[in-house]
């Protein structure tokens, strides 16, 4: 065994120092070996192709995101500056950046199709003071853009209201998302929606920006603003961590009503399995179970303490889906208290060619 390992150590070096006289035909061959996955022989032979020609952005890049797509992050952030130290308006290098911090911040590094088609399920039920049953539909695009992610969608609602009003209603809102990158070390999430109907929000709008430190720390402040027949206001703020395996948030929210400002917080726990999947639990205490406000209903509710697991699995490089359960006990009245059960089916499909 020992004398196998030094020849193949060996004849390695003898390889790497007999020079690479095409650039071009090496950079392909080793970028082929990193998109089957083969990163132990790739990674070598891209160093190698940037010593030679420390010049040759192309295999700048395309070391940096081999150490990425590895789980590497802050190796292949290091490489990618070190090419727009000199050449900062390479439009390849800043795109991979870009790329770099997103894997970084949602461990989703496994390549996949810039665009995507989604669809979901949602059930919200209760039987106390009376039983209701919401359920919403969606359907929506995404696509990743050089800037962030972009999402737009169409939630169908259908509520049932038993005794004594034995209601049935439907509405149907239009929503759109944005993850815009503004600089290295922040992004934001934009949201509005609007909906004709009287069940969802007429308006729904929300805005937060993220702050990255360093050591997998991060801080966000936002807001969200809701219309039903009247206006709603709701702060919030977070931190958050990465540690190995796990990510952590604490996430406060704070709604300004006319009697002061009320409060809930939120912890998560989310454990990866991998690069892509993983199982986070969250709780929660204070005057709701879920902020922000999804239908005109929730109004009622005064305090609660909720539980909820979500699982998400990156199937391959064009399907995921995404499960939820969650259980709140909840006040909604001075004295009154009911239990509150909610899941949740997400699929998302892939389109397009994966890179």
């Amino acid at each position: 065994m020992l004398v196998t390992i030094l020849i193949a150590v060996i004849t390695a070096g003898s390889i790497f120092s007999q020079g690479i006289t095409d650039p071009e035909e090496e950079y392909s061959r080793v970028r082929s070996l990193a998109l089957t996955g083969s990163y132990i022989e790739a990674e070598p032979a891209a160093r190698e192709l940037v010593r030679q020609y420390p010049d040759y952005g192309d295999a700048r890049v395309l070391l940096g995101r081999i150490l990425a797509w590895q789980g590497r992050y802050e190796e292949g952030a290091a490489v990618i500056d070190t090419l727009l130290a000199t050449d900062p308006g390479n439009i390849d290098a800043i795109e991979a950046s870009r790329d770099i911090r997103r894997w970084s911040r949602d461990r989703s590094q496994q390549v996949t199709p810039p665009t995507d088609i989604r669809a979901g399920w949602m059930f919200d039920t209760y039987n106390e003071p009376y039983e209701r049953f919401w359920q919403v539909y969606t359907l929506g695009a995404g696509h990743r853009f050089s800037w962030g992610q972009a999402v737009a969608s169409v939630n169908y609602g259908h509520i049932n209201i038993g005794e004594p009003d034995n209601t049935t209603g439907n509405d149907i809102q239009f929503a759109a998302e944005a993850w815009p990158e503004l600089t290295k070390s922040n992004y934001a999430y934009l949201a509005y929606a609007f909906s004709p109907g009287p069940w969802f929000p007429r308006h729904r709008a929300a805005l937060e920006l993220w702050q990255t430190l360093p050591k997998g720390w991060a801080v966000s402040a936002g807001g969200n603003y809701y219309y039903f027949d009247q206006s709603i206001y709701i702060g919030t703020l977070s931190v958050e961590k990465y540690t190995g395996s796990w990510w952590f948030s604490g996430r406060g929210y704070f709604h300004f009503k006319d009697i002061g400002i009320t409060t809930s917080f939120f912890g998560n726990a989310r454990r990866y399995f991998g690069t892509t999947d993983y199982l986070q639990l969250t709780l929660g205490a204070g005057t709701a179970p879920d902020e922000p406000y999804d239908i005109m209903t929730d109004l009622e509710r005064q305090q609660a303490a909720s539980v909820r697991l979500t699982y998400f699995n990156q199937i391959n490089s064009y399907w995921s889906v995404r499960l939820g359960a969650g259980y709140s006990y909840e006040k909604y009245t001075e004295s009154d208290y009911r239990s509150r059960f909610e899941g949740s089916v997400g699929v998302i499909r892939g389109i397009g060619k994966v890179r």
